[in-house]
């Protein structure tokens, strides 16, 4: 239909249009009140398919392995809030596309909400943790959302060249004719407003009322059959710098491509084995911990890890051996890969040797550090294997264990470039002082961490600038599947300067000096660190 129109007298009569500002709003709220709708019955199915969740999972499966490593550097543990943050200024500006190209007709904003809607239903369906079920969120949040767009452009204020112009003779027209759908409009934008809020409040609530927390507090303390051996007093040189030995659970790294934790209940719990196997188990929570519990002290460390990065952590895990849940399902020959499957649909392929090797004690975890897991890093269940990058070992909210080949099943990062095995490089990283600190000359202490699960660490080395290499002092061994700590005194006179640290394994491998990116498995390089003394 015109836009525009000769009437009888042979004016022009111009169809009556929407503000900027109101077409604007009547966008904003209509995608409002779809999340909120979207929002309450993921609560009900599961919050993962809540659209705006599902698209966001969606964008971090799409993104390109460089972006993703960028955003890990760049944003750490807020690289999940800075995506969410993105994707509703996206969003909002679209609905207000949606809005103002519709000023006269409803038809191109209804078609634009429809394809958010659309979208969303998309995204939900491709997410493999997620039922048939789940579709309804979705449908819920298309369907509210043109309804909403619709009905708010019907009752929105309108103005017209036609209507000024009768205001010029009585001014009194546009006035009367205007305020009651103004007012009555306020009155339906308010309500949409308020009752989006009160929606995506009740889904939150509802989703509350099953958080995993709860179940998690009821655990209550876990009992250890098999403790850790006591930590020594010596094994950090934390005063010097280093971190602690063990790390505090609120401290413990975390990279994961969750975009919220996944909620889990001890009760509703349960990890199948089967595939390549003489008889499929199953295990609930009941059953692991009723089992004797045994205590490690393990050292975690991520593949995403730049030379001197941060994402290294050591944690006493509390759990069973791993490998006598498989020898109970009964592994069967030709099997290679442990392909695990997180609560959220996340996978991650495990070598079979790895997981059934007694000497290197894989764990099915179901504590950190005296307490249940945390909600962040796995609660009930996580998969912990000493001596391999955790994007191939340490599936958090673990639920699925099949055993196969490669050939058969290609894990998440498999499938985006990354190493099959991951086995941990030989590395290290100093830690005090800072870069570009600034000290007073004489004798300065440089101080750091090195790893090498599971062979462990022989001995660090510093040099000053291009000066010969001196032996660190080591601190005590804990055992070769943790980091371990090491500081040096030296001589340095006033100036800029340039501490670089190595470390050398008990297999007699020193790291390399190459700088290799994390992709595809793990970083090499010395880590250096310029500071000024005067």
């Amino acid at each position: 239909m015109s836009a525009d129109v000769t009437a009888v007298d042979g004016t022009q009569d111009r169809k009556p249009r929407l503000s900027v500002l109101v077409a604007a709003l009547v966008g904003v709220l209509a995608l409002a009140a779809a999340l909120a709708a979207g929002h309450l019955v993921a609560a009900f199915v599961g919050l993962n398919s809540s659209p705006y969740l599902a698209v966001g999972n969606s964008a971090i499966d799409l993104t390109p392995t460089w972006l993703k490593d960028y955003a890990v550097r760049t944003f750490g543990v807020y690289d999940k809030l800075v995506l969410l943050g993105s994707m509703a200024v996206v969003m909002l500006v679209l609905a207000a596309v949606a809005g103002l190209v519709s000023r006269r007709s409803v038809v191109p904003g209804t078609v634009i909400i429809a394809l958010f809607g659309l979208v969303g239903l998309v995204a939900v369906f491709n997410r493999p943790a997620l039922g048939q079920l789940s579709l309804l969120a979705p449908v819920a949040s298309l369907g509210t959302g043109v309804l909403v767009f619709r009905w708010l452009h019907r009752i929105a204020p309108r103005s017209a060249v036609a209507e000024h112009e009768n205001t010029e003779t009585d001014p009194d027209v546009e006035t009367a004719s205007a305020d009651p759908n103004r007012r009555r409009f306020l009155v339906g934008a308010g309500g949409v407003a308020v009752g989006a809020g009160v929606v995506g409040l009740g889904g939150q609530l509802v989703s509350s009322a099953r958080d995993a927390g709860a179940s998690r507090a009821a655990i209550g303390e876990l009992a250890v059959a098999e403790p850790a051996p006591p930590v020594p007093a010596d094994a950090d040189f934390a005063k010097l710098g280093t971190p602690s030995f063990i790390t505090p659970n609120n401290s413990f790294y975390r990279v994961d491509t969750a975009l919220i934790v996944p909620q889990v209940r001890a009760e509703d719990w349960s990890l199948r084995i089967h595939g390549m196997v003489d008889r499929e188990v199953t295990f609930t929570f009941d059953d692991i911990r009723g089992r004797p519990l045994i205590e490690r002290t393990i050292t975690m460390t991520c593949v995403s890890n730049e030379v001197g990065g941060p994402y290294i952590s050591t944690a006493n895990f509390i759990g069973v051996d791993l490998r006598d849940l498989l020898l109970e399902a009964g592994v069967r020959d030709g099997a290679e890969q442990l392909f695990s499957t997180s609560e959220d649909g996340w996978t991650c392929g495990t070598p079979v040797e790895a997981a059934l090797d007694p000497d290197r004690g894989a764990m099915l975890a179901i504590g950190m550090n005296g307490e249940p897991l945390p909600l962040e890093h796995g609660f009930p269940a996580r998969m912990v294997v000493p001596g391999l990058y955790g994007y191939v070992s340490a599936t958090k909210w673990v639920r699925d264990l099949e055993i196969t080949t490669w050939d058969a099943r290609n894990a998440y990062w498999l499938d985006r470039g990354w190493g099959e095995r991951g086995p941990i490089k030989t590395m290290s990283r100093i830690d005090s002082p800072k870069g570009f600190a600034n000290l007073g000359a004489g004798r300065v202490v440089v101080a750091g961490i090195a790893w090498a699960q599971p062979t462990g660490i022989e001995k660090v080395e510093v040099r000053l600038d291009d000066g010969p290499w001196q032996e660190a002092e080591l601190s005590t061994v804990v055992n070769d599947d943790t980091w371990r700590m090491w500081q040096i005194e030296l001589d340095v006179p006033p100036g800029s300067h340039k501490a670089t640290a190595r470390a050398t394994d008990r297999s007699g491998y020193t790291q390399t000096e190459e700088r290799v990116p994390a992709v595809p498995d793990g970083a090499t390089g010395w880590h250096s660190v310029l500071f000024n003394t005067a």
